[in-house]
């Protein structure tokens, strides 16, 4: 009779824990602003349970999982169930199908779950607000504009964390470090961060909200009713700008208020010995449309280091190296002036470089005068052989003078294999590649594709490969070096 209770009592065990078990899912929080972090819990009730591997959750990828586990009593029984997590951020509203999953040796379902994501929203009577001010909404491509990022704290308010996400700045350039500012009022503590842009293409952009998460202190009751402290997570949004960025007049490339100087380290050098010159250009605009100031000068080697930006200056260094006299021309630029509205052309002065002991000129020719006056005609043949020797010996000296003198000038040639060549175009420097097919991007889909792609790998932190085979099509179709 023992045995007899223990088996029905194992029967009954067995079917309420079959009659638990279950797959519930949902989705928190129940409205997901955009760039937002959502959670996907799937809690299964259940003794055994396979628990499923979820990579990817509405096209994006699982950014974090954690699990728990729990026990509890229910109608006189023992029930457990798992509770799975996974982290994810949505782009857009979507349906999460069910899942399924092996619970106690039978296949269950979950209920599918929707998503819903809609845009941030800026709460300006929050304890915290962020906004975001432009110095201008309408310019020209290129064109410099400063991006004012503000954040007013309430007083009153405490926060225990926080964690600022900057928008992307999509389709700017982003020109050095923001300043930040702080200071304080009667109600609020001020922080102000000044960014300086310029928009790469011409069209209508959006900047994203910027984001601030912060962390408060809360207090809830335990099932025994004491009060628990904990930090609760809450995030703010800054207001969406939305810039229009026109063509350039005149087809002009660059756009500001510039100055061009050059310089050389001496104007005076010995043949093969380099002349190093450095072109700077000043001023606000879009300096890093500017291209390579490497010049064509005949009969000299120029050599040029990579165009370098910082801030609102731009250096090119190069090195010219000659066996004669060179002028060194001038460097200039055309952009469209903001102040006078038209374009503009700026250049530096030619350089004149003197090479000493350069062969300039012909050589002198050699006249031998030969003696007529005489009226011994037996010496007559013996001047003549006289004169050919005279002139084979001088010839085998000015050979073997020049022979000298190019060995002497290859071995000062090596030196100058310090200096930087002017870089191929390295299709891996994903900015240079995105620069070089913007103006291409309306009017081909494939390229649009690859600026995508390069856009959210720059300035979104995505990872994505672009294919090879479609991008050397694109640069030969274009012919694009």
């Amino acid at each position: 009779m023992k045995n007899l209770g223990k088996i029905i009592f194992i029967i009954f065990s067995f079917i309420a824990t079959a009659t638990y078990a279950s797959v519930t899912a949902q989705v928190t929080p129940k409205v997901v602003y955009s760039g937002e972090v959502a959670t996907y819990i799937l809690t299964i009730v259940g003794d055994k349970v396979e628990k499923p591997v979820i990579n990817e959750i509405c096209g994006t990828n699982v950014i974090g999982t954690s699990s728990q586990t729990s026990i509890q009593m229910v109608n006189m029984d023992y029930q457990k169930s798992y509770i799975l997590s996974y982290r994810f951020m949505p782009r857009k509203s979507c349906v999460i199908p069910p899942v399924s999953i092996r619970v106690d040796d039978k296949t269950e379902q979950s209920n599918e779950v929707k998503v819903k994501v809609t845009k941030a929203v800026q709460d300006k009577n929050a304890d915290f607000v962020l906004s975001l001010n432009p110095s201008k909404k309408e310019l020209y491509v290129g064109e410099p504009f400063t991006l004012t990022l503000v954040l007013k704290q309430k007083q009153s308010a405490q926060a225990v964390d926080s964690k600022f996400v900057a928008p992307s700045f999509k389709g700017f350039w982003i020109k050095g470090e923001p300043q930040t500012t702080r200071s304080e009022d009667a109600e609020h503590i001020i922080t102000t961060a000044i960014y300086k842009l310029a928009p790469q293409r011409e069209g209508n952009l959006t900047i994203e909200p910027a984001q601030i998460k912060i962390a408060t202190r809360m207090q809830s009751r335990d099932s025994w009713g004491t009060f628990l402290p904990q930090v609760q997570w809450r995030t703010y949004y800054s207001n969406e700008v939305h810039i229009h960025a026109k063509r350039l007049p005149n087809n002009a490339k660059l756009v500001g208020r510039f100055t061009i100087k050059a310089r050389a380290d001496k104007t005076q050098i010995n043949p093969s010995e380099p002349v190093n010159v450095t072109v700077e250009v000043d001023g606000e605009g879009n300096l890093e449309d500017i291209s390579s100031f490497k010049p064509y000068v005949q009969g000299v080697n120029v050599f040029a280091e990579k165009v370098e930006v910082n801030g609102n200056k731009l250096t090119q260094k190069l090195a010219f190296v000659s066996d004669k006299d060179f002028t060194i021309p001038a460097f200039s630029i055309a952009f469209y002036n903001l102040d006078s509205k038209r374009v503009e052309k700026i250049s530096t002065k030619p350089i004149y470089i003197k090479v000493t002991g350069s062969q300039n000129s012909n050589e002198e020719k050699l006249n031998i005068k030969r003696d007529t006056s005489s009226n011994d005609n037996s010496n007559t043949p013996a001047q003549t052989q006289s004169s050919s020797s005279f002139v084979g010996i001088f010839g085998l000296l000015i050979a073997f003078v020049l022979g000298t003198a190019f060995g002497v000038f290859l071995v000062l040639l090596k030196p100058l294999k310090r200096f930087k060549k002017e870089k191929v175009f390295n299709i891996k420097d994903e900015k240079l590649l995105l620069i070089k097919l913007l103006p291409f991007k309306d009017k081909d889909e494939e390229v649009k594709k690859i600026v995508d792609i390069l856009e959210g790998n720059i300035y979104s932190g995505s990872k994505q490969k672009i294919d090879k085979k479609v991008l050397k099509e694109i640069l030969k179709k274009y012919d694009i070096s």
